[in-house]
């Protein structure tokens, strides 16, 4: 069953439990689950008023709705 979840995040966790950090995906967009990628840096121009849907491979704007 499709779901749409609601992210807000425009960066990662950073997480630092060993000598170097590392970054989980907080804006699930990532082709890296859970890791991140960058790709974050895409969404971070969203307007936070506007909810926007994303194709499948989470890489392209579909849609774009009021919030």
């Amino acid at each position: 069953m499709p779901r749409l979840v609601r992210h807000e995040a425009t960066a990662p966790i950073k997480i630092e439990p060993q000598d170097k950090p590392v970054f989980i995906c907080a804006c699930g967009l990532s082709q890296e689950l859970p890791f991140c990628d960058g790709a974050h840096k895409g969404c971070k121009a969203e307007d936070p008023k506007k909810l926007y849907v994303y194709d499948k491979k989470r890489k392209r704007i579909v849609e774009e709705r009021e919030d």
